[in-house]
């Protein structure tokens, strides 16, 4: 795809200073610009490399003045930073706008489908899945019987999605996503084996979920496993059984939550945290990274640790910790010197 700078500058309500129809078909970083690139200046600490860049279009405030000569063009806009994240939007809806079905697929004859579809070659659709508009499953996808999946919803190639999820409006399902499975349920009989318990529920993700690449969603034992609007989670996480997590929280890679916990609004929890069974976590809460969550959590509390401590708390002792070595070098010394003077 190539677009001009006057198209550019069309689309992000910008001025053009330079040539208005040169033209690009790609983006860069600043400091790495070459021919028929794209780029932005947002942060003032990268104003060096516009000078040097051989990007053939820059994206910068309408205030920047050059103080040397420029070989890029010039768009000037509002602010640098959003147009450009409006320009990656924009590349991404052209990049993604594919149609039609491919060969070969199955496509249940009782499935059914909106507008602007797109089928990639060797997926499954399953008995009853009900698809809105503009859905794009991209190639080996398997979704499963009674599936519903809203409008402008993208799933990746590879993803799975079991039977009976329900997917909202505007959600992006990475490759190697998994929604569905069985949640880890299993009950100890009177032979010391495990007996499995049947898991009858679903999973919902309501509208403008992200779910990342190899990320996993159990269905509920009953009931539903339920991500809220808004929700985005990061590559390799595992949502157990009937967790839910509330409006626009987000998750880094590789934490864990257990079956049952229950995550408020607006939480950030970090990478590689893992979270026990049945608790409740307020709103607003924030989790560093590799924290272990074992008790319920009010509403604003900074946790850190394992077991986790207020981020205060756990900064002072730390402190502590990280002097012991030197503390038990000074208390072995006085022992000695006691000793000595007996």
């Amino acid at each position: 795809m190539e677009f001009t700078a006057s198209q550019i500058a069309g689309i992000l309500e910008g001025e053009v200073e330079g040539n208005p129809e040169i033209a690009v078909h790609k983006l860069a970083k600043i400091e790495e610009g070459e021919k028929g690139s794209l780029t932005f200046l947002a942060n003032p600490k990268y104003t060096q490399y516009i000078y040097s860049t051989e990007a053939s279009i820059t994206i910068v405030n309408k205030d920047f003045v050059p103080e040397q000569a420029l070989t890029t063009t010039l768009i000037k806009v509002d602010d640098a930073y959003k147009s450009f994240s409006k320009l990656l939007e924009y590349y991404n809806q052209v990049k993604f706008n594919k149609s039609g079905i491919e060969n070969p697929v199955y496509l249940s004859e009782s499935a059914t489908y909106g507008s602007d579809f797109y089928l990639g070659a060797f997926s499954y659709l399953g008995n009853n899945v009900s698809l809105g508009n503009n859905v794009k499953i991209f190639p080996n996808v398997y979704i499963g019987d009674n599936v519903r999946i809203g409008d402008n919803v993208i799933v990746f190639a590879g993803a799975k999605i079991y039977s009976e999820t329900i997917i909202g409006n505007n959600c992006v399902i990475h490759s190697g996503v998994i929604l569905g499975a069985d949640g880890f349920g299993f009950a100890p009989n009177s032979n010391g084996e495990y007996s499995k318990i049947p898991q009858t529920g679903n999973v919902i993700l309501e509208d403008n979920v992200d779910i990342g690449a190899g990320t996993t969603i159990d269905r509920a034992t009953l009931g539903s496993t339920i991500l809220r609007k808004g929700v985005k989670l990061d590559n390799q996480i595992q949502i157990a059984h009937n967790v839910e997590i509330g409006e626009n929280t987000v998750i880094a890679a590789q934490t864990g939550i257990a079956g049952s916990a229950k995550i408020g609004k607006n939480c950030m929890i970090g990478g590689q945290v893992g979270i026990v069974g049945h608790i409740i976590i307020g709103n607003r809460v924030k989790i560093q990274a590799q924290s272990g969550i074992g008790r319920n959590v009010k509403d604003d509390e900074v946790l850190q640790g394992s077991p986790a401590l207020n981020y205060g708390d756990f900064n002072k002792s730390y402190v502590h910790f990280k002097n012991l070595p030197r503390l038990v070098n000074r208390i072995n010394d006085l022992e000695k010197n006691s000793n000595l003077e007996e």
